[in-house]
C-alpha cells in the first residue's frame, strides 16, 4: 500500500443509544470505567481531583489504567476539547516531545447513532506503524465494540485477569 496514511486512522460503530448517553460514557470517569478503563483519575488544571460523575473539561489531566495490565501500564494526557454534548478530544501516547491526539465524535447518520474515534499524529516509523497504528486501531476497535455491548446489553467483554495475556479483549 504505497499511499496508505500511517499517521492517522478512524474507527466508527453504530450504537443504539442516545448521543448524550454515549458522550457521558466518554466524558466522565464513572462512565469511562464502565467499558474502557479499570481506573480513571481526572484532575483539573490546578491539580484538584474531579468527582467521577463530573464531565471532563478542557485542560483536565487524566491518568488511565486498564484491566488485565499491572499498575505500571498507564496513560497520562490532557483533555483538549470537551463540548458537553458530542465531541471530546485528548492527547494520547506521548512520543518524545509530540503527542498523538484522539478525537471522539458522536452523531446521527440516518436512523443510527454513530460513535467515531480518530487518532492522528502517529509516527510513521516502524514502531509507530506497528505499535501505535495497528496496535491502537486494534485496541480501539475492541473498546468501541465493548462500549456498544455495555450500552445495548450490559455485557462487559473486557479481560480482567492480569495473568491472562495475548487476548483481544485487554
Amino acid at each position: 500500500m504505497p499511499n496508505y496514511n500511517w499517521g492517522t486512522f478512524s474507527k466508527r460503530i453504530n450504537i443504539q443509544a442516545p448521543v448524550e448517553n454515549i458522550y457521558e460514557m466518554w466524558a466522565t470517569s464513572a462512565g469511562i470505567e464502565k467499558w474502557f478503563l479499570r481506573r480513571c483519575e481526572i484532575t483539573n488544571e490546578r491539580g484538584v481531583p474531579k468527582h467521577p460523575e463530573k464531565p471532563f473539561m478542557i485542560g483536565d489531566h487524566y491518568l488511565w489504567r486498564w484491566h488485565g495490565w499491572p499498575d505500571e501500564v498507564k496513560e497520562e494526557g490532557t483533555i483538549l476539547e470537551a463540548n458537553g454534548h458530542d465531541k471530546i478530544k485528548f492527547t494520547f501516547g506521548q512520543i518524545g516531545a509530540e503527542n498523538m491526539v484522539c478525537s471522539v465524535t458522536i452523531y446521527t447518520e440516518g436512523e443510527e447513532t454513530i460513535c467515531e474515534i480518530s487518532q492522528e499524529n502517529i509516527p510513521d516509523d516502524e514502531k509507530g506503524k506497528t505499535y501505535y497504528h495497528i496496535g491502537c486501531m486494534t485496541g480501539w476497535s475492541f473498546y468501541l465494540a465493548n462500549l456498544k455491548s455495555i450500552l445495548e446489553g450490559g455485557i462487559d467483554l473486557r479481560n480482567k485477569n492480569e495473568q491472562l495475556k495475548n487476548v483481544i479483549n485487554s
